[in-house]
């Protein structure tokens, strides 16, 4: 199981995104979560899911608003699960809460906790965030026109620019790289919930 807690950074001086993260994480994996986000202290917010997919996209999510210290932990929970996340308790919401604490100092934003079996899928994870995090708002837009599932030369229609410009900004934007690296972070951390759930600690 992962157990995704996130903090909000700068909450003394920025408004509440508490209802901000909970849509994000809804729009990112709901139909997929085994227990719903909610706020779990102050300014802070929690959920559970099995589907390795589905915790990755909300990792991505997250750290792409900028605003949220993410902590990843992996491992056991208690079942059967409780109606909510507070009352949630197991090895992999220790390790989440290790995982938050350790996001705050990190320049991605963002730790994977997982026993002595994680470093490998934080260092590829921080790797992507990085990348992400260096694409300009017309990488960005690129993207999220791609994700919507047009073509380049839709897009390319859409902004009015020609089929090379759009090229361009999806070459700068690492895209290719992205969508590469993805799908082995997904069956990265499958394999890596299917060994740390398997223990006792």
């Amino acid at each position: 199981m992962f157990v995704v807690t996130a903090d909000q950074r700068d909450s003394q001086r920025t408004a509440d995104l508490v209802p901000a993260g909970l849509h994000a994480i809804n729009a990112a994996a709901g139909p997929s979560l085994a227990l719903a986000p909610e706020r779990t202290a102050g300014d802070e917010i929690q959920t559970a899911i099995g589907d390795a997919s589905g915790a990755l996209e909300i990792v991505l999510q997250l750290t792409r608003l900028g605003t949220w210290s993410v902590g990843i932990g992996v491992g056991r929970v208690e079942e059967p699960l409780p109606a909510n996340v507070r009352a949630a308790r197991g090895p992999a919401f220790v390790r989440a809460r290790d995982a938050v604490e350790r996001a705050k100092r990190t320049s991605t934003r963002m730790a994977l906790t997982a026993g002595d079996e994680g470093a490998d899928a934080e260092a590829l994870l921080r790797l992507l965030i990085e990348l992400r995090d260096r694409r300009t708002d017309e990488g960005w837009e690129i993207h999220d026109l791609l994700a919507e599932g047009l073509t380049q030369r839709d897009a390319a229609g859409r902004l009015g620019i020609t089929e090379g410009a759009v090229s361009l900004r999806a070459r700068n934007a690492g895209l290719r790289t992205e969508e590469a690296a993805v799908p082995a972070l997904q069956r990265l951390l499958a394999r890596l919930d299917d060994e740390v759930s398997r223990s006792p600690a």
